[in-house]
């Protein structure tokens, strides 16, 4: 709050936590969301702003940071898939090495970073932000904002008279990182790190890692007495409450999985399309396939559920007839991850873009009309300029240099400064 002086800073301020709350997209959201809302409306920030900014470093970085609640899921579907086509590979060694493929996810932390440090917006944001300067009103007219948002559930709320210390909330999330480094280490074998962290159980590690983090947040708050025992398993379950949602969501996108693999899906697509496909081209579709699908469902988890056990056998059988490097692989894991964010960024019924219009305290249809173009630009950048690219034989650096090159090209040229607050 200190830093954070001005409409630029504030930006950057929110984008920062989004970065620093890693492990959980939900948390992610809710906390940024919250915490910063008073900051941003002191500063006529639009709220359409601050949603899209929350929203932008959920799920992308979630997909991609080495330790998050997304990590046991995507190393899980990706174990599932090798089974399918006998490759023994580690699971989290194929994610490790999918990370650098993902363009979307990265590039999407790039361009937020580049729109609030510049100044400039485009499109239905311009005109939100320009509203919230000049005027103070950081919600349009007859903007429907709901009452109950996230921030204001009994369990969230704070008990009058009890202190509030950030290392309450540092340690246990250092203790939760910790124990996960440690667990990978001592469950992975081999000479290098790359080779113990992939060899590693991954599973394993996360549940250590959870019970240390809970378990260290409790101690916590019953040695300061900030809640009694009581209070303290209440708030445990209203945690796990607030991800039922997303477990109904797991278990029918692993349903759904579970029905393809009987039906042979996978099978019948390599019968009929290995022989035809060019290799350049499978993970550009795959991205494509994914954003479509997660946009239509508003899941990326089931997005990914569905389509991971079937793209994969594809494109192995696409390497086995020749058509290719290993590369291609890490490839269309990632465009199933990437392409799952990216339609669940621009799907109006998705979890987290509904969870940061209500965290943000934002309209929701606002939100999705002002996010959209952002999305949109830094998709058609990620595919054309990373994912095609690459799929040739480029080298991931250099497109990813490229990709960032045209996006600072872009909100340079196309984005207009927001006027100065009155």
């Amino acid at each position: 709050v200190r830093w954070a002086t001005s409409p630029r800073r504030g930006q950057v301020t929110t984008g920062i936590l989004g970065v620093v709350i890693f492990f959980d997209d939900y948390a992610n959201t809710l906390v940024v969301g919250n915490t910063m809302r008073q900051v941003t409306d002191r500063l006529r920030i639009s709220r359409e702003k601050l949603a899209y900014i929350v929203d932008s470093t959920a799920a992308p970085v979630s997909c991609v940071a080495l330790v998050t609640t997304w990590i046991g899921y995507e190393v899980g579907l990706i174990g599932t898939a090798m089974n399918q086509i006998g490759l023994e590979l580690s699971p989290y060694s194929v994610f490790l090495n999918s990370i650098p493929y993902s363009f979307y996810p990265l590039l999407t932390i790039f361009f937020v970073f580049t729109v609030a440090n510049s100044g400039r917006d485009f499109g239905p944001m311009h005109a939100a932000e320009s509203r919230a300067r000049t005027t103070g009103m950081v919600l349009g007219p007859g903007a429907k904002v709901d009452p109950a948002a996230a921030g204001d559930s009994p369990e969230l709320r704070l008990k009058d008279g009890k202190p509030v210390r950030a290392v309450n909330a540092v340690v246990p999330i250092a203790a939760m990182i910790a124990a996960v480094l440690s667990g990978l280490y001592l469950t992975g074998q081999g000479e290098t790190l790359r080779d113990v962290i992939g060899s590693a159980d991954s599973y394993k590690a996360l549940m250590w890692g959870s019970m240390v983090g809970m378990m260290t947040a409790v101690l916590l708050t019953l040695s300061q007495r900030i809640l009694t025992t009581g209070e303290v398993i209440d708030a445990w379950y209203a945690g796990i409450k607030s991800m039922l949602f997303a477990m109904i969501i797991l278990v029918l996108a692993w349903s759904l999985s579970a029905v393809s693999q009987q039906l042979r899906t996978a099978d019948y697509l390599v019968s009929v399309l290995s022989d035809s496909l060019l290799p350049a081209l499978v993970p550009a579709l795959v991205f494509v396939l994914a954003s479509a699908t997660a946009f239509a469902t508003g899941s990326s988890w089931a997005t990914m559920g569905i389509l991971m056990p079937l793209v994969v056998p594809l494109v192995w059988a696409v390497l086995e007839g020749g058509g290719g490097s290993m590369h291609l692989l890490y490839s269309t894991v990632a465009c199933v991850l990437s392409g799952a964010v990216l339609g669940d960024h621009c799907s109006p019924i998705s979890d987290t873009t509904i969870l940061s219009s209500m965290a943000s305290g934002c309209d929701h249809v606002e939100h999705v009309r002002t996010q959209l173009p952002y999305a949109l630009t830094v998709g058609v950048v990620a595919v054309l300029l990373g994912t095609l690219p690459t799929g040739l034989g480029a080298p991931w650096w250099l497109c990813m240099l490229l990709g960032a090159g045209v996006l600072f090209a872009v909100v340079r040229v196309i984005g207009r400064p927001v006027p100065e607050a009155a």
